[in-house]
């Protein structure tokens, strides 16, 4: 199966011919309204055809499936996750990436000392952290802000941070 990316999750139905309420995590959702023409849903990722895609609030999309036709199967599909794949996606800027591609970066300072390894990154309504893998310690928890990383390589595969004094203890 091809890669695929987490967009949102479904709500509850938008009135009686099976629209549903989507929770969007996306930055871009008028490029998904423009562009999208299938997700996929669920634990199994069934693939589905979008017909209709539309912005109702900030983070709140409405779909209508092609095979989603009435307000109780709308409703049978509640707290789904929704993906899309990976080449659907907005197309990145320069310096932009996917939460997903800083997974197993190695973390070191800008002085070259190893850290560890990005295990995964939190999102907090403050804003992003690294949790950063360490061999016999804690994990290392970095704001993902430039104050802090100082620069993202993802064809070398490392992820670079100025420590300030007492983060990394």
């Amino acid at each position: 199966m091809e890669d695929l990316l987490y967009i949102g999750a479904l709500g509850a139905p938008f009135g009686v011919r099976g629209q549903i309420k989507l929770h969007s995590i996306s930055s871009r959702p008028e490029y998904l309204i423009r562009h999208l023409r299938t997700v996929f849903i669920g634990p199994k990722r069934i693939p589905h055809q979008v017909t209709r895609l539309f912005l109702h609030k900030p983070g709140l999309l409405i779909i209508q499936l092609q095979s989603i036709t009435d307000r109780d199967a709308a409703a049978d599909l509640r707290g789904a996750e929704v993906y899309i794949a990976a080449a659907d996606a907005a197309p990145l800027a320069a310096d932009e990436f996917f939460y997903h591609d800083l997974i197993g970066l190695q973390a070191v300072t800008d002085t070259g000392d190893a850290i560890g390894e990005v295990r995964e990154i939190l999102e907090t309504g403050a804003g992003e952290i690294a949790v950063i893998a360490r061999h016999g310690r804690a994990d290392a928890l970095v704001p993902m802000v430039r104050d802090f990383i100082v620069a993202i390589d993802l064809a070398g595969r490392q992820l670079v941070i100025r420590p300030i004094e007492g983060l990394l203890d």
